[in-house]
């Protein structure tokens, strides 16, 4: 009795905090529960019958194996339970999503009792969650001539588990909720100080917004309970910043409805709107839920007469108010002709909202089932030897004749699968790729680990050819929340096929290096595609997406992903990088002149940004690509010349060799097979049988940039601008300002130094710059606090290769102690260096933070509200984003530099060196 006895104790606890049971995924407690069933004078038996009807999670969890075997139990007579008939337990059954219950209906399906096996059989063609162990036994009774087996196999042929379903509402009504002004980023909806919960959905969803919105949320769900509640960024962007399925959980879960009632706290069908549409990463997650996602378009910019766009005093384009979505406004979504309306008036056209695709994700509960689905539906007419019914949406082909492909239209060409044969595909179409890389974060992993699950996957597809799992955003700080985390996370995905940033049996070494910093070195194809648990999957070679833990593990699990092929702006630069510039400069400055030759439209949001970088290996050229998360591109591509990208490979396989040499490979020795790609394709590039990946010279744009080098002559800044009277534009990556702007009086209170955003050259320029300050002023005295740490153990190494962490040593005075690491955060900081373990740090904001209302000038990516440092009562927190140069530096002085006091500080330093292609990179 302990372990339900410790259950009911939990219960308790829970109820002291407004929560539910939590839902059983344990094998032990549910097995303590049936024998309490079966007892029927038993105390707990009422409470066990709920918790074991209602209460345990579906899939692959060992709970659920102990549920469909005492289900099967009760359907053959060999245990009895009044209160679960057989037909009931067959219903219970074809909730539970695959794994153990369909390896019990198989049983019974194909079982001597033909009165049972029929029934069991209408179960099992409502089911889409079938491997290759289930479908060869569907196979090999087929061939045995099994009248049943043909039968399911004929239904799946047609996709009954789909043609059966309701038709989605033609009409369905919403009231709107207003979440808030300008962007809203996942933080909002899902704060990475709350990470560890994410697992807890219930308990997760008390993080969403604030308690004062959720109660508000309630109150309209109250006074309208016919209607969905729709999440709106007003004059913004809705879910930027972080790819969190947590987010859409959270929103899901206080506005969605329910997707089965023996499932606790999974609900699907969420729908949210945003003036200026919604993040593709965000969007692509709705769609995992069968939500909708709306570009509202409500805000626009007034013309003159001339039709002149009308700007304010700060050069801004004024917007006018089309109609209002206020809070409690009542709206109409028509399915059928794809409009919005406030009553009889039409609004807007809301098409791409609902795609034929994405009818069908909305009729089936979300994107898995019709991933499925159609995989089962092709496995099924092969075996029967016949054409599948037509029934879902077929793949959207668009091809121009005479157009030539873009970067990204050329690898989706290579890696799609199920289109036409011969068809040239350009942007526009929406097809299924084949996914080479995959990467999981700590933060979702737990997450991602329970949609595998779910979806009842137990190993990674063969077609993968790499997937790692980091410890990267758990890394600052040890505490119990991690140390209860984190290594069951790490069996679980170890197990699963992935390479592990920590070994779960201790024989190596715990890495925490930077995901995103990990797949760039284990990416050895440009004409990859990689799906990874981060907004800041970009990577320097391929073409990366950021993607919530549901498309991880449809990912890991099936080896493809569904997606459009999106449009491609094209970047290419002119002129000379001054030698005192970093290249994070360039960075942001072509954030800002893109801005600026579009009249203030960011023509990078949803698009592909094709930079045209040619000279920069793969650690500097990361810099760019990283950023374009911030830019809200979809993703972005680097289009290098041959002896750069064969120098990448090279760094690439160094680095995996690393891994391999710490014990990292598995026995499919994933990491050998890496290096083996990578010299197979440096020889290509070599013999040019296929030289580095080029568009066509007659590729289709949506826009070309040209970014001049030549106006670029002091360090940028970008700046939250906290204080700016329009609320839309605070907390936006779109404000970029040179270092004079703020006129040597702009306080820092900490600088930090690390995330994604950094490589090896900028801890070596930390460690010249110290040494250039003390030669020139006899010694080195921070007047704030500097946060160094390196994305990944290599750089560290490497450093100590290279002379250049003693110096840093002799700066510092803190240095992480792996044998020790910090097992609470640090809640204050002294004016010195803290040479901080290598990992996400302050650029996460779930374990370390600035103090509250601290001005933080960092190489990070994030400037949200409350992300790196919260507000405080006397000030609002600031986040600003700077190069490595201008961070340590205004550590050393206590604020932003003139341009003078910068160029004396970096002389004689190598800055990261930039110069455009001499030749156009296209054919």
């Amino acid at each position: 009795m302990n372990i339900y006895q410790d259950y009911i104790k939990e219960i308790e606890e829970r109820k002291a905090q407004g929560l539910h049971p939590k839902p059983i995924d344990g094998a032990e407690l549910l097995t303590e529960i049936i024998a309490q069933i079966k007892d029927t004078a038993n105390e707990y038996r009422a409470d066990s019958l709920n918790f074991f009807i209602y209460n345990t999670l579906p899939g692959t969890t060992s709970a659920a194996g102990v549920k469909a075997r005492f289900l099967k139990e009760i359907i053959l007579g060999e245990s009895v339970v009044e209160e679960i008939s057989p037909a009931y337990a067959l219903v219970l059954l074809s909730h539970m999503k695959g794994g153990p219950s369909i390896e019990v209906l198989l049983d019974l399906a194909l079982g001597d009792d033909l009165a049972i096996a029929k029934e069991a059989a209408e179960v099992l063609k409502t089911q889409v969650f079938l491997y290759d162990a289930d479908t060869d036994r569907l196979k090999e009774a087929f061939k045995n001539e099994n009248p049943i087996a043909r039968e399911i196999l004929e239904s799946y042929a047609k996709a009954e588990f789909f043609t059966k379903l309701p038709e989605v509402a033609e009409e369905i009504k919403i009231v709107t909720f207003i979440a808030g002004e300008g962007d809203i980023s996942t933080d909002l909806l899902s704060p990475g100080n709350q990470a560890h919960s994410r697992s807890d959905r219930e308990l997760h969803g008390l993080c969403m917004i604030t308690p004062q919105a959720q109660a508000e949320i309630k109150a309209l769900q109250a006074e309208h309970p016919d209607k969905s509640v729709m999440l709106i960024a007003e004059k913004g962007t809705m879910g930027v910043g972080s790819s969190r399925m947590s987010g859409v959980n959270n929103v899901a879960l206080w506005t969605g409805k329910q997707a089965s009632q023996y499932i606790p706290f999974v609900n699907i069908a969420p729908i949210v709107g945003g003036t200026n549409g919604i993040s593709p990463i965000f969007l692509t997650t709705v769609d995992v839920t069968g939500g909708i996602g709306i570009d509202l378009k409500n805000w626009v910019k007034k013309v003159d007469a001339e039709g002149n766009t009308v700007r304010n005093e700060n050069g801004d384009p004024i917007l006018e108010e089309v109609y209002s979505v206020a809070t409690g406004t009542v709206l109409t979504i028509n399915t059928k002709t794809k409009k919005l309306y406030n009553g009889e008036q039409e609004l807007i056209d809301i098409s791409k909202a609902l795609t034929p695709q994405k009818k069908e994700f909305i009729k089936a509960g979300g994107s898995y089932a019709i991933v499925f689905g159609k995989k089962i539906q092709t496995i099924a007419a092969k075996i029967l030897g016949i054409e599948p019914t037509l029934v879902f949406a077929p793949s959207k082909e668009i091809s121009n004749e005479g157009q030539g492909l873009t970067a990204v239209e050329k690898i989706f060409n290579k890696n799609a699968v199920g289109i036409t044969p011969g068809k040239v595909l350009h942007a526009g179409s929406d097809v299924r790729v084949e996914v080479n890389i995959v990467g999981s974060q700590d933060t979702t992993g737990l997450m991602t680990a329970q949609e595998l699950e779910s979806m009842a996957a137990t190993i990674i597809s063969p077609i993968v050819d790499g997937a790692y799992q980091s410890g990267c955003h758990t890394a600052s700080v040890w505490d119990k929340k991690a140390q209860a985390n984190i290594p069951k996370l790490m069996k679980f995905m170890n197990d699963f096929g992935l390479i592990t940033a920590r070994d779960p049996k201790g024989e190596y070494h715990s890495m925490t290096d930077v995901i995103h910093k990990v797949l760039n070195d284990i990416t050895i194809d440009e004409w990859a595609i990689i799906i990874g648990g981060d907004s800041h999957t970009r990577m320097s070679k391929g073409v990366a997406f950021g993607a919530d833990s549901g498309t991880v593990a449809l990912a890991l699990a099936t080896g493809e992903a569904s997606m459009p092929i999106p449009e491609s702006v094209k970047v290419t630069f002119k002129g000379d990088m001054k030698d005192h510039m970093d290249f994070r400069d360039v960075v942001h400055a072509t954030q800002a002149q893109m801005l600026q030759q579009f009249g203030g439209e960011n023509v990078f949001q949803g698009r592909i940004i094709e930079v045209h970088i040619g000279t920069l290996p793969a650690d500097q050229a990361f810099t760019f690509t990283d950023w374009t998360a911030e830019m809200k591109a979809k993703a972005s591509i680097n289009i290098s010349e041959d002896d750069t990208l064969i120098e990448s490979l090279e760094i690439a396989k160094g680095r995996i060799q690393i891994m391999i040499d710490k014990g990292m490979d598995n026995a499919k020795q994933v990491l050998q097979g890496l290096i083996n790609k990578a010299d197979k394709r440096i020889t290509e590039i070599k013999s040019g049988e296929k030289p580095a990946l080029v568009p066509d010279a007659n590729a289709k744009y949506y826009a070309e940039v040209v970014i001049d080098l030549d106006v670029i002559v002091e360090p940028m800044i970008a700046d939250p601008d906290v204080n700016n009277k329009e609320v839309s534009k605070r907390y936006t990556h779109d404000t970029i300002r040179p270092i004079s702007y703020y006129g040597e009086d702009k306080k820092v209170d900490l600088g930090f130094v690390g995330s994604c955003m950094v490589h090896k050259g900028d801890l070596k320029i930390v460690s010249q710059m110290l040494k250039n300050l003390e030669e020139q002023q006899g010694k080195v005295e921070f007047h704030a606090p500097l946060v160094v740490a390196a994305p990944t153990y290599n750089i560290v190494e490497e450093l100590k290769n290279e002379g250049d962490w003693d110096v840093l040593q002799k700066y510092s005075g803190f240095e992480f102690d792996d044998k020790a690491p910090k097992v609470v955060a640090r809640t204050e900081y002294e004016n010195m260096m803290y040479l901080e373990r290598p990992g996400c740090n302050l650029c996460m904001g779930n374990q370390e933070k600035a103090a509250k209302g601290d001005t933080v000038l960092a190489t990070s990516t994030r400037l949200f509200q409350g992300r790196v440092v919260e507000d405080s009562e006397r000030k609002k927190g600031e986040s600003l984003l700077a190069s490595t140069p201008v961070v340590v530096l205004s550590a050393i002085l206590g604020r932003i530099p003139s341009v003078e006091e910068y160029k004396a500080a970096v002389v004689g330093i190598d800055l990261t060196k930039f110069a455009p292609p001499t030749k156009q990179l296209s054919r």
